[in-house]
């Protein structure tokens, strides 16, 4: 018997694009997801939590970082849909997908303030990457949100 996961709700959540001195992007790859893909720190947003505390939240819990400044909130908010394999697994099945809101912020620490051995680590690697490649390495149900991002950030950057 198949569940119908069209009905749950869609989760609140932040993502942060960290850009360093060179305008190169934070990615890091998942734990939980052995195959090559990496994605930019990113989370859900607590009960009463406004999203910039959130991405400050989220940004510090994955990656340790907290030399930080605020470039500009992106505009809107972009939606992504979990695909079937992951529905009712990822999020304890309580959620269908994320409605997201970005941050472009600016890492204005040294690369040895970046620590991903945290309480509960979420990557195994971390590395800098071209704007450009943000939507060559990223999941598949992700790739159109990435694909946003990186219009958006290049707008605000050029």
């Amino acid at each position: 018997m198949s569940r119908n996961f069209s009905n749950l709700p869609l989760r609140s959540g932040v993502g942060i694009v960290l850009l360093n001195k060179d305008n190169k992007v934070l990615v890091a790859r998942r734990i939980d997801n052995p195959k090559n893909f990496w994605q930019m720190p990113q989370g859900g947003v607590d009960k009463g939590e406004d999203f910039l505390k959130a991405a400050f939240r989220e940004l510090e819990e994955e990656t340790s970082v907290k030399s930080v400044e605020l470039i500009k909130e992106l505009d809107g908010s972009i939606t992504y849909e979990l695909p079937n394999r992951l529905l009712g697994i990822i999020w304890k099945g309580k959620y269908r997908g994320q409605r997201q809101k970005w941050f472009l912020m600016r890492f204005t620490g040294n690369d040895d303030e970046i620590n991903i051995n945290t309480k509960k680590p979420e990557f195994l690697d971390w590395k800098w990457i071209e704007l450009d490649l943000i939507t060559d390495v990223v999941v598949d149900f992700k790739q159109h949100v990435y694909k946003e991002v990186k219009e958006k950030v290049k707008k605000i950057i050029n």
